[in-house]
């Protein structure tokens, strides 16, 4: 019984990362904070600078950051120094600092945006009873980074989750109070979503003097 003929039927498929930038996005430096605060200062995105600086400042999630409600950074008319969130991922709660910046940058925003303790602290423009999509938060984060001349690929709202833990991390050493400020439930993800590798945990090793 003859074997039926076999000719080459692999189709060539096109990588699902094809043109793509894959891999962690970049951290901000601490001179690109500032230059995004120039630029939207200049251009007087009230809204758009108090989203920046709560991103940078809570370290959250873009899914958790576009849910928040004024109540959440609000207390007695007055922006909290702290605030607690309880993250969506992990169910976990996760508290965060307020600094002066960006406790006036908020101020400006709400007093604009008006509002309850029950209402999102960044609207939906299209459903006024919804919240700022995550889609639209990373628009809007591409936007930022191009309009200081950086390349969009290689930052995004993950960017600004990492940024202030990096600083953190760089100025301190300290990788378990950098995991509690993310949320992490265990070091190793702190590890990898830092991207230590050996060659800072020498360069930390070699300024640690015993």
């Amino acid at each position: 019984m003859g074997m039926p003929e076999t000719g080459n039927t692999t189709t060539t498929r096109q990588a699902w990362n094809a043109g793509r930038s894959v891999g962690a996005k970049r951290a901000l430096k601490p001179k690109q904070i500032w230059e995004i605060r120039f630029y939207l200062n200049e251009r007087r995105r009230v809204r758009d600078r108090a989203l920046f600086d709560l991103a940078i400042a809570s370290k959250l999630r873009g899914c958790d950051l576009v849910r928040m409600k004024i109540g959440d950074i609000v207390s007695g008319g007055l922006i909290r120094t702290r605030a607690l969130v309880m993250q969506q991922k992990t169910s976990r709660p996760v508290q965060f600092e307020l600094l002066p910046d960006a406790r006036a940058s908020l101020i400006a925003w709400l007093e604009r945006r008006g509002g309850t303790v029950d209402d999102y602290v960044f609207p939906s423009r299209v459903d006024r009873c919804g919240h700022l999509s995550t889609r639209q938060y990373a628009r809007l984060v591409d936007e930022w980074v191009t309009g200081i001349g950086l390349m969009r690929s290689d930052y995004g709202i993950h960017s600004l989750r990492r940024t202030k833990a990096s600083i953190i991390y760089r100025a301190t050493g300290n990788l378990r109070a950098v995991q509690i400020l993310l949320g992490h439930s265990k070091i190793e993800n702190t590890v990898r979503y830092l991207g230590i590798d050996v060659e800072d945990a020498l360069a930390l090793a070699e300024n640690t003097e015993i």
